[in-house]
């Protein structure tokens, strides 16, 4: 099917440019508090209810999330705004100038707190400024005081995309 090609293509340009983000070399964490999800879209061992965030944490939340999945983002931005993001560097680099990767964005439409360092986003992946995924369900870390794109979404993205994914992903939960 042609449009679901589409999909895949713009999922993977999202993913390269979350990819991006992870410009930088260290060694693996296994400490990642999420899981990898089933479907990039569903969070598989995070909990189902969440409180509207609010404030400060909301609004850094969106932002990050947004700048994170910006094809314009540079790469050493993006790997900070990914939770472990140096373990992605190879990945992210490799994607980095692709036209997918420079045509993706996201738009936030929820954030929920699942606790005081993990929220759900429900968000749209946007290629050239349309949308290509609707409403898709992703975790926010808080990790070394920033608010992250969460590594299970991240690799969610990656295998909607059909990309290998690293050993980072197995790790992640």
């Amino acid at each position: 099917m042609k449009s679901n090609r589409q999909t895949a293509a713009v999922v993977g340009a999202c993913a390269v440019a979350a990819l991006v983000t992870a410009c930088g070399s260290s060694s693996p964490s296994a400490s990642s508090s999420s899981t990898p999800p089933s479907t990039p879209s569903s969070p598989a061992a995070t909990p189902t209810t969440s409180s509207p965030a609010t404030g400060s944490a909301q609004a850094d939340i969106k932002a990050n999330w947004t700048k994170f999945f910006a094809g314009s983002t540079p790469v050493a931005t993006r790997v900070s705004l990914l939770e472990d993001g140096s373990q992605f560097a190879s990945i992210i680099q490799a994607q980095h100038n692709s036209s997918l990767a420079k045509a993706a964005s996201a738009k936030v439409i929820s954030v929920g707190m699942v606790s005081s360092s993990q929220a759900l986003v429900k968000y749209d992946i946007l290629a050239d400024g349309a949308v290509a995924l609707s409403n898709e369900s992703g975790v926010a870390v808080l990790q070394n005081g920033t608010w992250k794109v969460g590594v299970q979404s991240f690799c969610g993205l990656l295998k909607l995309e059909g990309t290998k994914t690293p050993a980072a992903c197995s790790s992640s939960g």
